[in-house]
C-alpha cells in the first residue's frame, strides 16, 4: 500500500504526533472496554444468582410434586396431606419463574450497561480523533492531486504566497510573488513544496520543464 493511501503524514515530526494520537486513542479505548467488561460482569452476578434461584425453585417444585403424588396415596389423609405439598409446588414454580425473569432481566441489563459507560467516553475521543485523521486523509489525496501537475503546482505556489511565513517564502527566492507571475518552475516548484509540507507531507520540488 503506497503511503498516497495510507491517512500519515510523511515529515517526521507531524508523523510523530498522528502515531502518539493514535496509541492514545488506543489505550483510552481499551481501558475504557475494561470498564465496561467490569460493569458487566458484575451485573452478569446477578444473571447467575437468578439462573441459580431457577434451578433450585424448580428441582423444590418438582420433589413437592412428588411427594404430593405419593401422599396422595396414602389412605384416608392422603388428599389432606397432598394438597399442601402440591400447593407449595406451585408456589415453587412461581418462585422459579421470578428467578429466571431476574435471571433474563440481568443477562441483557448487563450488555446495556456496558455499552451505556463504555460508550460514550470512547466516543468522545474516537469521533474527534477520526473526523480529524479523515480530513486529513482527504487534504492529503487533494495536495498530492494537485502537486503531480505544472497547474496544479502553480496552485499550491499561491496557496503558499498566501499562507507561509515571509522568511519561508524569500528562504525560495528573493522575490517569490514576481518569480510566481512570470511561472518561474524552480521557484513554483519550491514554493509548492512549502505548501506540501505544511500539509505533513515531505517531497522534493517537482521542477516543470525549462523554458
Amino acid at each position: 500500500m503506497t503511503s498516497r493511501l495510507l491517512p500519515y503524514a510523511t515529515t517526521p515530526g507531524r508523523l510523530l504526533i498522528q502515531l502518539f494520537s493514535d496509541v492514545v486513542v488506543a489505550v483510552w479505548t481499551f481501558l475504557w472496554v475494561l470498564v465496561g467488561l467490569a460493569v458487566h460482569g458484575a451485573v452478569a452476578t446477578i444473571a447467575g444468582v437468578g439462573q441459580q434461584f431457577e434451578q433450585g425453585a424448580n428441582g423444590v417444585a418438582e420433589s413437592l410434586a412428588s411427594a404430593g403424588h405419593s401422599a396422595n396415596r396414602i389412605p384416608l389423609v392422603g388428599d389432606a396431606v397432598s394438597k399442601p405439598l402440591t400447593a407449595a409446588g406451585e408456589a415453587a414454580v412461581d418462585i422459579a419463574g421470578a428467578g429466571h425473569d431476574l435471571n433474563t432481566t440481568a443477562g441483557w441489563l448487563a450488555y446495556l450497561l456496558a455499552v451505556a459507560v463504555a460508550a460514550p467516553p470512547i466516543l468522545a475521543v474516537a469521533m474527534p480523533w477520526l473526523a480529524l485523521r479523515l480530513r486529513f486523509f482527504l487534504h492529503k489525496r487533494a495536495v498530492l492531486t494537485l502537486y503531480s501537475s505544472m497547474a496544479g503546482q502553480q496552485l499550491l505556489a499561491l496557496r503558499a504566497l498566501t499562507n507561509r511565513p515571509l522568511s519561508r517564502l524569500t528562504a525560495v527566492s528573493p522575490d517569490p510573488a514576481g518569480a510566481w507571475r512570470h511561472a518561474d518552475p524552480g521557484v513554483i516548484g519550491g514554493l509548492a513544496a512549502l505548501e506540501l509540507h505544511s500539509a505533513g507531507l515531505a517531497r522534493r520540488p517537482r521542477r516543470g520543464p525549462n523554458r
